[in-house]
């Protein structure tokens, strides 16, 4: 089971105005695969509170983190105000699937399509794509509000200028005007027929990787859908859950259902106890001091990822597990219901 081990903070520049990239010492057991995220805690005022973000380095850089500054959002603005050089902060090693495996022999075309601060992870993965498959080619379809909100530009500047003939970026800006009008505006299904049409064929695209917000995704995985990309080549990640991961009131068990019987199997030891129907995996275990990993508790990040091995739960959403996994009984903690009078579920299992 992964565990909380301490970062220290080696370096911290601001890429926009709301924005920083957050530079670690190197630290045992951090290794990363392009496209993962951290899992960081941090209590404020007496509350633990968990946030993930994703690495913009690539495997063999130094390990970075880029935070955007939210509204209203603790960790986020703590990150940009105070955080400084030399600090630690609790953190779950690397997770995530979020990425191909590289194949230094592939002649492959990779389109990437972010929005906003969806581009941490997907500039991880151009940067390993363009170093580790030489053969390989990238597209890059970035949308912002401005050039001012642009994460990363110097950044990108200077990967195209190192990789001129295998990196093509456009840029859609929702404000401000450009030369061609079709790279100015909001993305949607119809400015994505015209891209692909134009500028992207779908037909040579190998992989896509999509991180953005869920209306997004939804929007751009549809649209390679119809122009002929296999859904197995799509893959996506939300950087915040646009639901709050929860059954409509009207839907949910009832409280005065007949309680569950519950046995959680973790690092080893195994945990009895009984749950209410209305109570998800996590909470119930969390409730009866159960370590259980979680982070996002939006069905975002796969942080909670258990196996249930008797009984039956239902999962309210799923962004996270793959269809394989769900038919192997892989669920979200965070989002599981009880369904049966006894449940038993795994966390510490390979898959």
């Amino acid at each position: 089971m992964m565990k909380f081990a301490p970062l220290t903070v080696a370096d911290i520049a601001r890429t926009t105005r709301d924005a920083v990239v957050v530079t670690f010492a190197d630290a045992p057991g951090f290794d990363h695969v392009q496209g993962q995220h951290l899992t960081f805690r941090r209590d404020f005022e007496g509350t633990e509170i968990r946030r993930s973000y994703s690495i913009c380095s690539a495997p063999g850089e130094p390990l970075q983190v880029g935070i955007k500054r939210v509204e209203g959002g603790a960790f986020s603005t703590w990150a940009n105000t105070e955080l400084a050089p030399g600090d630690t902060l609790d953190a779950m090693p690397p997770m995530g699937r979020f990425h191909a495996d590289i194949l230094p022999d592939a002649a492959r075309h990779y389109l990437l399509v972010a929005a906003g601060s969806g581009i941490t992870p997907i500039l991880s993965i151009a940067k390993t794509v363009l170093d580790r498959e030489p053969l390989s080619k990238v597209t890059l379809i970035y949308a912002n509000r401005a050039v001012s909100s642009i994460m990363f530009q110097t950044e990108l500047d200077d990967l195209k200028s190192r990789h001129l003939t295998r990196l093509a970026i456009v840029h859609i800006l929702k404000q401000d005007a450009q030369d061609i009008p079709l790279f100015t505006g909001r993305i949607d299904a119809a400015k994505l027929d015209d891209l692909f049409r134009q500028w992207v064929p779908v037909d040579t695209v190998d992989l896509a990787f999509i991180c953005g917000p869920e209306g997004l995704m939804r929007t751009v995985s549809d649209s390679l859908g119809r122009h002929g990309l296999p859904k197995d080549a799509i893959h996506v990640e939300l950087f915040a859950a646009a639901q709050a991961g929860r059954l409509p009131q009207s839907a949910r068990p009832r409280a005065d259902d007949k309680p569950t019987e519950a046995l959680v199997r973790i690092d080893g030891g195994s945990h009895s106890f009984t749950m209410n129907r209305d109570q998800s995996l996590l909470e119930a275990a969390r409730e009866n001091a159960i370590d259980a990993p979680y982070a996002c508790k939006a069905g975002v990040c796969s942080t909670c990822m258990c196996r249930v091995v008797e009984g039956e739960v239902e999962m309210v959403q799923n962004h996270a597990l793959e269809d394989y996994e769900v038919e192997r009984g892989y669920v979200l903690a965070c989002q599981s219901y009880p369904v049966t009078d006894r449940v038993v579920i795994e966390y510490d299992v390979g898959h």
